[in-house]
């Protein structure tokens, strides 16, 4: 059964084109160029990625987000954003937005992400009968991998799917930094980053919210500057 993607974009010529590269790649389309069709869709279907234009002419594509985090709905959500709108970017993450991607864009880059999504997503809720790695802890964090489940001190955090994968890589690697680089690289498994890209910046201020850490403390996420982040000594 092929990959359903939800479409919304006001903009009717690059809606249409994206569908048609999304259907080259045998991915089923739904799409719609208003938000209260895409939310009505929504509470009916059931989807494996969103892409949501910031933009509409009803509402905003953050709306959209937020309610679909709201649902409880977890598949990944790209945002596409105008060209510099650095706030619409930082809030479309801090809404539950997996990753964005700056118009005008590249048709095949926009494929490859909603791909490497789609690969996070599934690893993310691997089916039963998968091979658990073991539980993975620090001081008073626990990750179940398996299960999906993370507490702190005997609490659940609730973390968006690329939350945990952050957070995963960081305690898979406790005590040894690990770079922006080479974090994006392992989620996204694309060669789109660039040292201007704040992508994991905002997931990590995020996490460090969730986790109770401030800027002076960092009991857990700690930044090395200039090189990358490390949970541990």
């Amino acid at each position: 059964m092929p990959d359903r993607i939800l479409v919304v974009d006001d903009e009717k010529e690059i809606a249409d084109l994206v569908e048609v590269y999304l259907h080259n790649e045998d991915f089923e389309v739904c799409k719609f160029y208003s938000g209260s069709e895409a939310l009505e869709c929504i509470e009916n279907c059931a989807f494996d990625l969103a892409i949501l234009d910031i933009m509409l002419p009803d509402m905003s594509g953050l709306d959209i987000c937020k309610t679909i985090r709201s649902l409880g709905h977890n598949f990944p959500i790209i945002m596409l954003t105008a060209k510099n709108e650095e706030a619409d970017k930082i809030t479309g993450l801090t809404f539950g937005a997996d990753d964005y991607i700056t118009k005008p864009f590249k048709p095949l880059e926009l494929v490859a992400r909603v791909k490497a999504q789609l690969r996070r997503y599934k690893r993310y809720n691997q089916t039963p009968g998968v091979k658990p790695e073991a539980q993975l802890e620090y001081a008073g964090l626990l990750m179940n991998v398996e299960n999906h489940e993370c507490l702190l001190d005997g609490q659940a955090l609730s973390l968006t799917p690329t939350e945990f994968s952050i957070l995963k890589i960081l305690l898979t690697n406790k005590g040894k930094v690990v770079s922006s680089e080479a974090m994006f690289h392992e989620l996204w498994q694309d060669e789109y980053y660039t040292k201007s890209n704040n992508t994991i910046t905002v997931h990590i201020r995020h996490l460090r919210e969730k986790l109770g850490d401030d800027a002076g403390s960092q009991k857990y996420i700690k930044t090395v500057w200039g090189v990358g982040y490390r949970i541990g000594h």
